[in-house]
């Protein structure tokens, strides 16, 4: 169409001619890319980028944290077995048996269900079944128990909810005797 610029060239700038590789050609990020995600192109998704290993805690504390939060008002047993789930989760995490794709993507799920964007977190888990249901099968049930047992806790505001569009509601709930005072 008209008036519509061309899409940008796939392929980068060729690089000054250097020396000849001494070891096994591999690719080798350019020190000076954009950042993370300057390696992402047609062929390689967010998932094969290298990057930091995603650390244990900070996907399982926050799941500990909302089964904690579900156990006063969710059956012991359907608990005890998001529980027993969870330590599956952790020792294999422990154990190095959970892929790099998989730890990521479960960082991301924690990350929507702490912020409560229950059905993006139910998509994610989704796409964990779809793609890597043998490494996933033992303990993501308990993770999707998880998310529907958390979603259905009374509202609790998000940490991220600071931008100060929920005041209305904070003012109200302060305003002062509610319905049951007479």
């Amino acid at each position: 169409p008209a008036g519509v610029p061309p899409a940008p060239a796939a392929v980068p700038p060729p690089l000054a001619p250097g020396p000849p590789p001494l070891g096994p050609a591999s690719p080798v990020p350019r020190a000076d890319s954009a950042g993370p995600g300057a390696a992402v192109g047609p062929d390689r998704s967010p998932e094969e980028i290298p990057e930091q290993p995603v650390p244990a805690a900070t996907v399982l504390a926050p799941l500990q944290e909302a089964l904690a939060a579900c156990r006063p008002t969710v059956q012991k047993q359907v608990c005890d077995d998001i529980g027993r789930r969870l330590t599956v989760l952790r020792d294999a995490w422990a154990q190095g048996k959970l892929s790099a794709p998989v730890r990521k993507r479960m960082s991301l799920l924690v990350q929507e269900l702490q912020q409560q964007h229950w059905d993006t977190a139910d998509e994610i888990h989704r796409s964990l079944m779809v793609d890597h249901v043998n490494e996933v099968s033992q303990w993501l049930v308990g993770v999707k128990r998880l998310i529907a047992e958390t979603r259905n806790l009374p509202a609790v505001e998000p940490p991220e909810a600071t931008d100060g569009s929920t005041e209305a509601t904070d003012s109200s709930t302060e305003a002062g005797p509610g319905p049951e005072d007479p």
